[in-house]
């Protein structure tokens, strides 16, 4: 069921929606249901385009992701002195 939606243009964009009808010989509806199609598919091929390769590594162990043994002792003892942690805390 097609719904119907109003919008409200500046003089550039119904000046360039009425090329777009003129040169494609198709409505005003149709040109708009296109162009949002057209932008709804750009996004998703940016934002596929930004994921290819994130979380894929070529070296290092193959359970990295899964297994807690490489875990232990992150974020404790990283070389900084606690007393030194809580003088900065103090001072700054």
């Amino acid at each position: 069921m097609m719904r119907k939606v109003q919008a409200r243009l500046d003089e550039a964009t119904k000046a360039a929606l009425d090329r777009a009808v003129s040169n494609l010989g198709i409505s005003r509806s149709e040109v708009i249901r296109r162009g949002i199609m057209l932008l709804d598919q750009e996004k998703r091929v940016s934002v596929a385009s930004r994921m290819i390769g994130i979380g894929i590594l070529d070296f290092g162990p193959a359970d990295i992701a899964t297994n807690k043994k490489y875990l232990e002792g992150f974020g404790r003892n990283s070389g900084i002195d606690e007393q030194e942690v809580q003088l900065e805390r103090k001072v700054g």
